[in-house]
């Protein structure tokens, strides 16, 4: 497949975390200045076993590198649309709501699965920037088999186009939401295409006996 190459300089793109995995620097939220911090820091390990335990990261470029690096490390067995089980790769959306419901289908699989369709989640929002030449999946008309809405049906396609992108050094792909009509979203195949990583709102996702859920900030 043959994709066009776009120049972008996308702020503010929205990967949702769950909250169990999210560990965000702890002082810079209610820090005014770098000395304040400090002095948090200080009293912070005084009082908090956890905290003398565990050096927590107060620097947000620090945190992005940390979250960065575990994102390309960590593989769902089976991979993901655009990466196999061999390396990871980054996700992230235009917008909130393309976020939500990208990961509110996959959730929603699961409950599925279970039969159960009474539970919530909550997810923590990374931001992360984007500027250079990426691929460009939106208005191919050969995208239909990588863009299936079954993910045994895509993946296996994806994947493979994936690895032929990888291969020419491509930073990543624009491609059209499968699961969210209209919305866009991005895959970055190299670290260092990732910018500017910080949190974003936090988010609670909901189903109240059926496959439909309701998405609120929290």
């Amino acid at each position: 497949m043959t994709l066009p190459l776009t120049e972008i300089a996308q702020q503010r793109t929205v990967r949702l975390v769950a909250a169990k995995y999210y560990d965000p620097p702890v002082l810079r939220a209610i820090a005014g200045d770098e000395a304040e911090a400090g002095e948090f820091d200080i009293l912070q390990s005084l009082t908090s076993r956890a905290r003398r335990q565990r050096q927590p990261i107060d620097d947000y470029d620090a945190w992005g590198g940390e979250i960065i690096r575990a994102t390309f490390a960590h593989v769902r067995p089976g991979g993901n649309r655009f990466n196999d089980e061999t390396r990871g790769a980054w996700y992230a959306a235009f917008d909130d709501r393309t976020a939500l419901h990208e990961v509110a289908f996959h959730k929603t699989r699961e409950l599925a699965n279970l039969n159960h369709f009474h539970d919530r989640s909550q997810h923590r929002a990374v931001h992360a920037s984007f500027i250079g030449r990426f691929h460009d999946l939106r208005g191919n008309p050969e995208r239909e088999e990588v863009l299936h809405p079954d993910p045994d049906v895509a993946y296996p396609h994806g994947q493979h186009l994936a690895r032929e992108l990888a291969a020419q050094s491509s930073r990543g792909l624009i491609y059209p939401s499968v699961r969210h009509p209209g919305g866009i979203c991005l895959v970055a195949f190299q670290p260092n295409a990732v910018q500017d990583v910080h949190p974003g709102p936090n988010w609670e996702l909901r189903w109240h006996g059926s496959p439909e859920w309701t998405a609120s900030p929290i």
